[in-house]
């Protein structure tokens, strides 16, 4: 058997930050939740979204799958796993912000790159992620000789942007936007360097909303007060 104290621990680290420094946030959490946002991103292990936003319990309603993504629209006798939680979110506990959180290195993307050569991985994973061709597509056109780690690169941003519009065509996404009761956010996180970056609808860019990180050299250090 896989030895799993490490989570153990974890789970007895988190009950003293979070229940022992915190006695009111377990009444708080049993009243139910109001989350501010919700966030759809990746299932990719480095990059858990409570983590990097800092959350605390309750503030974030987050939906992972492979990239991110966000089928469109569609009413059918199929299981609507990523539809059902979106309307959770939207209809019933009212969020005022949904982020679809993207990253570099993302498996997902990877795999829908592949595909391109006709080599469609697993049983599942190669009918998901088509749901963002058309950023695949849009990225061979436009960098057609383009390393393919660059291109990779651009179809993850590109893919942030398949899900943005295909939330917009859920009925009641797209009213609650239009009566400015709910914004949507593409955020593009770095996992090399913690930079974030935003989709600017203004530009069309993705821009630098929080910048890299970087350690504060020795000077810095030592002219710090003590």
């Amino acid at each position: 058997m896989a030895d799993v104290t490490k989570f153990l621990s974890g789970i007895a680290n988190f009950q003293q930050q979070h229940f022992g420094e915190n006695a009111e946030l377990a009444t708080n959490l049993i009243e139910g939740q109001k989350p501010q946002a919700l966030l759809i991103g990746c299932c990719d292990s480095r990059v858990d979204p409570a983590l990097l936003t800092d959350c605390a319990p309750g503030d974030l309603f987050i939906l992972r799958n492979i990239a991110n993504l966000v089928p469109p629209y569609l009413k059918s006798d199929d299981y609507h796993g990523v539809s059902s939680s979106i309307e959770y979110a939207v209809c019933i506990l009212e969020v005022t912000d949904i982020i679809v959180l993207g990253h570099s290195q993302c498996g997902g993307i990877g795999a829908l790159m592949q595909s391109s050569q006709g080599n469609e991985t697993g049983e599942f994973i190669g009918k998901w992620v088509n749901i963002a061709a058309s950023a695949r597509d849009k990225v061979l056109q436009e960098m057609p000789d383009g390393p393919a780690d660059k291109q990779a690169r651009a179809c993850e941003k590109e893919a942030i942007l398949v899900s943005l519009k295909n939330l917009m065509t859920f009925p009641w996404v797209r009213e609650r936007v239009s009566k400015g009761l709910l914004s949507l956010h593409g955020w593009y996180y770095n996992i090399g360097t913690g930079q974030l970056r935003y989709y600017n609808q203004l530009t069309g860019d993705f821009d630098i909303l929080v910048e890299r990180y970087s350690p504060p050299s020795t000077l810095e250090l030592e002219a710090s007060p003590r």
